[in-house]
């Protein structure tokens, strides 16, 4: 008749444990603990606990040397979790809740177990992981404004300096190599915006929701959603406790910023191999071969490029793990947390990594401005040469390819085509036109807002450092 009590003893320090007679298996017990990650969220569940000790006050639950003990308790922990790392690593907490409990009970006595009145950890955590992701979108915008800044800085540096732009992977028309550097700092302060996004919505407050179906207490939803640093409460109880949307907006901003990262490496591979020949690759982002002496290989840029797959794939989790769920709390949201975490950290250190290696780059400008200077990438500039002489677009574009394929037969550029052989396919062709091919024209010719001509690629580069500006003032 004693082994029931005895058992029944087993779960009483449990924040459920009240309902069981014996203790779970251990095994389980081990495999449904999540204090191993969620301990990450400690600041932010300490942050709630010292704004529910005030509105419990309020609701008449605690008095204010209550108030005063626990908020003096929640910053011992603060403080001691701080400081002695050994501590939460050999706590047997089931998650952070149950730690922060355990540790006011220890420090308190009785008065610990009373804070948890009124609330549910359904609330908690949805609180606690989106201060998470409130923070985390400053930090990872910090890093981006710092990849982005690298960019301009680099771009301002290299102006003047022609690179040929492909399509297809083909020489297409040539673009100074700092439209091209703009071109990715364009992508990346996309990337800003929908930071910007996941932060919004992020920004409503769960705490006041309960379990399900809100609290039983008079507590002030709007006050306590204002001094935990939110725009709002959340709208409904029930979809508060299982809304997840704000984790999947922030991985799929991070998984944009990776695919972005992907394609600057992989450009930057391309442009470093013997073949291309672009840019200097820099020591400090650099590795060698154990065999062969001359490698000097872009690991760098290829980590940036594989470990993109490891935070699109945190997307795809959250994704398979919400999908079923029926409405309101199920305990398959605790998988919510670790795909989000380990995706913010990856994208965070590739945002550094990317900046330091765009920081330390440096072109090979006589490569880049020999491979510009193709004739084959002005044929753009002979069509548009007969369009200025009169000819339809289309026409000038058939003759155009006519003498491209007729210096292919002859094995010549069709640049040093001989005017008179240039008049047999049109008679618009004059002695100007060899002027009409030079790069610098070329390059000139697109001046519009966005276009590669070097007056506007100036203004692009003013407009992103006011842009820059504007970034680091909210980061």
């Amino acid at each position: 008749m004693s082994a029931a009590p005895k058992e029944k003893e087993k779960t009483s320090d449990k924040l459920w444990g009240g309902r069981f007679d014996r203790a779970p298996d251990e095994v389980f017990y081990q495999f449904q603990r999540s204090f191993s990650f969620d301990r990450r969220l400690l600041p932010f569940e300490l942050a709630v606990d010292r704004v529910w000790a005030g509105a419990l006050v309020s609701a008449g639950i605690l008095s204010i040397e209550e108030m005063r003990d626990t908020l003096t308790a929640l910053d011992k922990i603060a403080e001691r979790a701080a400081n002695e790392p050994a501590w939460l690593d050999a706590s047997p907490a089931e998650d952070v809740h149950h730690f922060v409990e355990t540790a006011l009970v220890e420090y308190l006595g009785p008065l610990g177990f009373k804070l948890h009145t009124g609330r549910s950890r359904n609330e908690l955590v949805a609180t606690d992981f989106r201060m998470f992701v409130k923070q985390s979108v400053r930090e990872t915008r910090a890093a981006l404004t710092r990849l982005i800044g690298a960019l301009v800085t680099q771009a301002e540096r290299v102006l003047g300096i022609p690179m040929p732009g492909m399509t297809h992977m083909q020489h297409a028309q040539p673009i100074l190599f700092s439209h091209f550097l703009l071109a990715h700092a364009e992508a990346f302060f996309r990337d800003t915006e929908r930071l910007a996004a996941a932060a919004a919505t992020a920004d409503a407050c769960p705490m006041g929701s309960g379990a399900l179906a809100g609290c039983a207490l008079d507590v002030d939803r709007g006050a306590i959603a204002r001094e935990l640093g939110f725009a709002r409460p959340t709208a409904n109880s029930l979809d508060a406790a299982s809304d997840r949307d704000f984790a999947l907006d922030y991985l799929y901003a991070l998984s944009v910023i990776a695919t972005h990262l992907s394609r600057l490496a992989e450009d930057f591979v391309l442009f470093a191999s013997q073949e291309f020949g672009f840019i200097v690759l820099p020591d400090e982002f650099s590795t060698g071969s154990s065999l062969m002496p001359q490698k000097k290989n872009p690991d760098a840029w290829e980590l940036l490029r594989g470990k993109t797959g490891r935070v699109t794939a945190s997307l795809h989790t959250l994704l398979t793990t919400l999908k079923g769920l029926p409405s309101s709390y199920q305990r398959d949201l605790q998988e919510d947390k670790e795909p989000v975490f380990a995706a913010h950290d990856q994208a965070v250190a590739m945002l550094t990594i990317a900046a330091g290696a765009v920081a330390a780059t440096r072109p090979n400008e006589a490569r880049m401005r020999a491979a510009a200077s193709d004739p084959a990438l002005l044929a753009t500039e002979a069509a548009h040469y007969l369009v200025r002489r009169g000819a339809p677009f289309r026409q000038a574009h058939e003759i155009t390819g006519q003498i491209v394929r007729e210096a292919e037969r002859t094995g010549t550029s069709f640049a040093a085509l001989p005017l008179e052989t240039l008049q047999k396919f049109s008679p618009l062709f004059a002695a100007d036109f060899y002027d009409a091919l030079k790069l610098e024209s070329a390059l000139a010719g697109p001046d519009v807002q966005g276009g590669t001509a070097p007056a506007r690629v100036r203004e692009a580069v003013a407009a992103a450092n006011l842009r820059l500006a504007a970034l680091e003032q909210k980061s």
